[in-house]
């Protein structure tokens, strides 16, 4: 019965001709990401809940099994994570509130900075009133003058952006409380014989995105430690706040890296002594991006999401363009969950083959080929 079905969905979708079939995939394509830019502000508010809700389900449902009742399990959960939450905001309140009170005097160290660079370049190439310089004064004041803005809006939010984060707690509260809901709302929806498929397929999922920000939470608060640090050994003022900020980015996979220390580079490049402090942030970011990407992650984080970095790169480039920064926090869970739903429908093996890993496992600078390849060269230097 089945055969014959499929038959006739082939010769449904046969009568068109392919380029009429692909006009019908890009339309389809075009009208998905024409929903998602036009209901972002209602869409992503609910992919950020979903993601801490998978965040607290495996200490809520600890707790009912427990015997804890689960409005009660619910409440404690969301507490301790807004604790957390309210705690390192305002931790990070105070110490930024010096940071932006001390711009003014950044601002003169920074031109100051300039106007050696000037004398320096009008000595070596041997010639005066460069207007470079002058271009970078102007970019550099109103740098400074443009961070110190952004900082205090960032802490005087506009009443939608409040009401935004209100109702996240109040989203993961009941996507908590009716999760037991909507798993049998999707049993009722695939037929019979696939619903021990399905169970699979939700415990999967469950595990890939709990896992998911666990790790990444874990990750983040070990950069935080460790770039705070390394950046207080090296001399470079402010280092906490700017080590936190660097560790926060990195919640964005490979751009947030970058991204978090462009923060302390460009704060040493212009305010420093000497460029060798820049130089040293430099060196750090190396050594600890080097770090978090062969070590940290794969050891917290493991290999639950197993997306090849082409895929997470396009994904957080379009989830960029499309919902901006809460896009590009929300991509890497969501690619790794439609992965684990794609491994268990036959059809969809060669977009599971292509969004995974496999294929290039022999090529990754991991531990295993590192060791292969100094065992090869050490076999061609005996011979």
């Amino acid at each position: 019965m089945d055969t014959n079905n499929k038959k006739k969905d082939y010769r449904l979708i046969s009568r068109f001709p392919s380029a009429q079939r692909f006009s019908f995939f890009l339309l389809a394509i075009i009208l998905v990401f024409y929903i998602l830019i036009q209901a972002r502000l209602f869409l992503y508010p609910i992919a950020v809940a979903v993601l801490f809700t998978y965040l607290l389900y495996p200490f809520t449902n600890w707790l009912e099994k427990h015997s804890f009742p689960r409005i009660l399990a619910i409440l404690i959960s969301l507490i301790l994570l807004l604790g957390i939450i309210g705690a390192a905001g305002v931790f990070i309140y105070r110490k930024i509130g010096g940071f932006i009170n001390d711009f003014p005097a950044f601002r003169s160290k920074a031109l100051e900075n300039i106007d050696i660079l000037e004398l320096q370049i009008s000595n070596l190439v041997g010639i005066e009133n460069l207007s470079i310089p002058a271009f970078l004064r102007d970019r550099v004041s109103a740098l400074f003058d443009a961070g110190s803005d952004f900082l205090n809006k960032v802490f005087t939010a506009t009443a939608g952006t409040v009401l935004r984060l209100g109702i996240l707690p109040v989203l993961i509260f009941m996507l908590l409380y009716f999760r037991t809901k909507f798993a049998y709302f999707i049993l009722k929806l695939v037929p019979q014989e696939k619903q021990m498929v399905t169970i699979k397929v939700l415990r999967e999922v469950s595990t890939v995105a709990s896992r998911y920000m666990g790790g990444m939470l874990t990750v983040v608060f070990v950069l935080c430690i460790i770039n705070s640090s390394v950046l207080y050994l090296i001399g470079l003022k402010y280092a906490i706040i700017l080590g936190v900020i660097a560790g926060i980015w990195s919640f964005i996979p490979y751009f947030g890296t970058i991204i978090g220390y462009a923060f302390p580079f460009v704060f040493a490049f212009l305010t420093g002594d000497s460029p060798n402090m820049a130089l040293k942030v430099l060196l750090i970011y190396v050594i600890v991006h080097f770090t978090e990407s062969n070590i940290i992650t794969p050891n917290i984080v493991g290999s639950y999401v197993n997306l090849n970095v082409f895929i997470i790169i396009l994904g957080m480039i379009a989830a960029g363009l499309v919902w901006g920064l809460p896009g590009m926090f929300v991509i890497v869970p969501f690619l790794a969950m439609l992965r684990v739903m794609c491994e268990h429908v036959e059809s969809l093996q060669a977009y599971v083959y292509l969004l995974g890993t496999k294929g290039v496992r022999k090529h990754a600078l991991t531990g295993e080929n590192i060791n292969k390849f100094l065992q090869r060269m050490r076999g061609r230097k005996t011979k």
